[in-house]
């Protein structure tokens, strides 16, 4: 199983607020992310879901707390207090591939056991204080770039 780190981060590394608000809406980034994670299983953290209100469609939603009594009244959302225990519950599953989403706690976890990262850099600054995690580029080989309005995505794998 692969596991695939996906984010979309400003110029100035912000990734969300610590209210869970998003500080942007793009809607063809959006696209991008459904259409990348749709199928596929996608780990967050609790914040991250509260924000979202409801699962999205068409995936398995991962929730990893660390809360004791949290449940949610919905089908397509599991509840873990691990990675490592989300991992072990796709592997079991089959899924080919499993995705990341976030939030900036569940990033800096992620990103030492990911095998792929699809990261959409944004063309602008935001306001926040939910950043992306630094990571090695020596660690990470570009193997696919894409310039949009908006963003460029780029694709990478662990070296």
């Amino acid at each position: 199983m692969k596991i695939i780190v996906i984010s979309a981060i400003a110029q100035n590394g912000v990734i969300g607020k610590s209210d869970g608000e998003m500080p942007w809406h793009v809607k063809e980034e959006f696209q991008h992310f459904k259409n990348t994670t749709y199928g596929f299983p996608i780990i967050m953290g609790r914040k991250t879901f509260e924000t979202l209100g409801k699962p999205l469609k068409g995936r398995l939603n991962i929730v990893l707390t660390q809360k004791t009594g949290i449940n949610y009244p919905f089908e397509e959302v599991k509840i873990f207090n691990s990675l490592s225990e989300a991992y072990s519950h796709c592997e079991k599953e089959k899924f080919e591939k499993t995705f990341v989403i976030g939030g900036g706690e569940i990033y800096s976890q992620a990103i030492s056991t990911a095998d792929e990262m699809i990261l959409s850099y944004m063309k602008f600054e935001a306001e926040g204080d939910v950043f992306f995690p630094k990571f090695s580029k020596e660690e990470w080989k570009v193997v696919k770039k894409e310039d949009r309005e908006q963003f460029e995505i780029f694709w990478y794998v662990k070296k």
